[in-house]
């Protein structure tokens, strides 16, 4: 049995393919099948560590990015996805899996239209709220649509059949949060309330700049966890160090550039409030956790998928929504502050994402990939 995985060369879509590599050699097991060869076919491996832990074979390929606005860059974009074309099919072809699943992105798209060619089942994953161009396109030949948030089903033009809301797969190791141990693991105080700031992978400028703004102030009351980012770290750990200077309380704010599996289950498991970008992996495992949330979506020029995530978030009252173009550093702190002082509002936001929440998602997802394959 061959599976081929694919998607964009973002953690957003890397991620919840390890979730369903995961979920696919245990249900396997279970099941008594054959042990599955399973391939990751993108332009980057992202991650080679866990490929390796999940026995994935790498397979490189390369798709351009074609912008809506006019720019020469798009031939170049033409010719890198036309290569990515040529190169797919004959790894595709070569490779003739039982399956191919997909969770969108550019880098999909010649994998996609190979499986097309090729008449290979395919299965794709919706992970925002709006599907993608690539997802859009493939909707119309794939065997099964998985959905992440329900919202996305309206705009879909095919057999609604065909379509489930299973939610969005998540790293099994992040589905259990831990507070045993975090205030020690974590240099915590044991009675002050603990605010968790998620930069991201990449960082998050805006919300970095204006969260060490009103540090001083909100250390007074809270510890924050702050994950800042790789590139971010240095500059947001330097720019602290300056404004916390004369604070008693200076040893509240905990910053790290990134935090590992263990270092995110704790933080997450120990924090009363979480503050978040709205990448729809980001909101699904808030949601699994079910903690209050303050979501600052990335602005719609940027990403239009980021702020309608989280206002499909909101709409379920499970969050509150900054906008990225409203948020200052006093209506930062109001806000913060609004929400750690309202139990009420607090224990509502949580009981809302819990309800919001797919539990199993990526075993729901690989039960009925599996069936595809039986079925073929």
């Amino acid at each position: 049995m061959k599976i081929i995985l694919t998607g964009g060369d973002s953690g957003g879509h890397f991620y919840p393919l390890i979730a369903v590599a995961q979920e696919i050699n245990k249900v396997v097991k279970e099941r008594k099948m054959l042990k599955p060869k399973i391939y990751f076919l993108s332009n980057s491996p992202y991650n080679k560590k866990m490929l390796f832990e999940n026995d994935i074979e790498f397979k490189k390929i390369s798709a351009g990015k074609l912008r809506r606005h006019f720019s020469i860059l798009n031939f170049f974009g033409l010719f890198k996805t036309g290569w990515g074309i040529v190169k797919s099919l004959f790894l595709v072809f070569k490779i003739f899996p039982d399956i191919i699943f997909s969770n969108g992105g550019n880098v999909a798209f010649p994998v996609l239209l190979s499986a097309k060619l090729l008449k290979i089942p395919v299965f794709i994953h919706i992970s925002d709220s709006v599907p993608g161009r690539t997802n859009l396109w493939a909707s119309n030949f794939a065997e099964r649509i998985s959905l992440g948030f329900p919202d996305a089903a309206q705009y879909l033009k095919i057999d609604k059949k065909k379509i489930a809301f299973l939610g969005n797969p998540i790293q099994k190791e992040l589905t259990i949060l831990l507070e045993e141990g975090a205030i020690e693991f974590l240099h915590l105080e044991s009675d002050i309330p603990v605010i968790l700031v998620l930069g991201g992978s990449s960082g998050a400028l805006v919300i970095n700049e204006n969260l060490v703004d009103i540090l001083p102030q909100l250390v007074e009351k809270y510890q924050i966890i702050h994950q800042t980012g790789k590139k971010l770290f240095e500059d947001i750990q330097g720019r602290a160090r300056v404004v916390l200077e004369k604070s008693e309380h200076k040893n509240r704010y905990k910053v790290f550039p990134y935090l590992d599996t263990l270092a995110m289950k704790m933080s997450a498991g120990i924090s009363d409030l979480i503050i978040s970008r709205a990448g729809a992996g980001s909101i699904s495992e808030i949601a699994l956790w079910g903690k209050p949330s303050i979501i600052i979506p990335i602005p719609k020029e940027v990403s239009g998928d980021q702020r309608k995530n989280a206002f499909a978030y909101a709409r379920e009252g499970a969050c509150v929504v900054i906008e990225q173009e409203n948020l200052t550093a006093q209506l930062f702190f109001a806000e913060i502050n609004r929400l750690m002082e309202d139990k009420e509002k607090m224990q509502k936001l949580s009981e809302n994402a819990k309800k919001f929440s797919v539990e199993n998602a990526a075993n729901k997802i690989v039960n009925e990939l599996l069936d595809i394959i039986i079925e073929h």
